[in-house]
């Protein structure tokens, strides 16, 4: 402390500033992955325009093209405005246009895989929405329309067998909805540095009187 006293107090401010600083863009290093979510969501980042999900049997290609349930969709679809959403995070419930690309092995192209879309609830557990049964999709592209009717966890599984008979399985998170939670994520730098500004202009005298 006595190192600290014996600052001139502009050198006080620097020392300060150059910390709130430090703070600011390790924190958003690490609390942001790559594709713009939080970083516990995807581990595997965002490649090629699409978030990535990786088990030890497959690594799979997610993107999601979004509509409000508010939006009247025009006489022709294809003019439809969709939204391209984060992974996993939807703002509000309606449709999501989801595809998901098989990127490694290639022999998972020849896999039956099933589909499906659960619920997640704390009071009801699992409830299971859409069940897609299994099939191979050689092309390496899947492509299905889910609709939320409501704010809440989901979790789209994808399943299958490996040639030696092993089940496996491939959960991918979906958010419908934000909470604080999600404004605290997103807007603690701001507010972090805003706190800065009130603590200078509160000590202005004593800093560069």
């Amino acid at each position: 402390m006595d190192f600290w006293r014996r600052l001139p107090p502009r050198m006080r401010l620097l020392v300060v500033t150059g910390f709130v600083a430090l703070m600011v863009a390790v924190g958003a290093q690490f609390h942001v992955s790559s594709q713009g979510d939080r970083s516990s969501t995807y581990p595997k980042g965002y490649r090629g325009g699409t978030c990535t999900i990786e088990t030890d049997a497959l690594l799979v290609g997610y993107s999601a093209y979004f509509i409000p349930s508010d939006y009247e969709i025009p006489d022709d679809p294809t003019s439809a405005k969709a939204v391209p959403v984060l992974c996993g995070k939807v703002p509000s419930p309606g449709t999501l246009n989801v595809t998901l690309d098989l990127l490694y092995p290639e022999s998972v192209r020849h896999v039956p895989l099933a589909l499906r879309l659960i619920k997640l609830s704390d009071k009801n557990g699992e409830q299971e929405l859409l069940s897609i049964p299994p099939q191979a999709y050689a092309s390496g592209t899947l492509t299905q329309a889910f609709r939320f009717d409501a704010v809440g966890q989901y979790a789209l599984y994808l399943d299958g067998k490996r040639p030696g008979g092993t089940e496996f399985e491939l959960q991918i998170p979906i958010k419908v909805g934000t909470d604080w939670k999600d404004y605290v994520a997103k807007y603690w730098p701001q507010a972090l540095v805003f706190l800065f500004i009130v603590i200078v202009l509160v000590n202005w005298k004593r800093i560069f009187g």
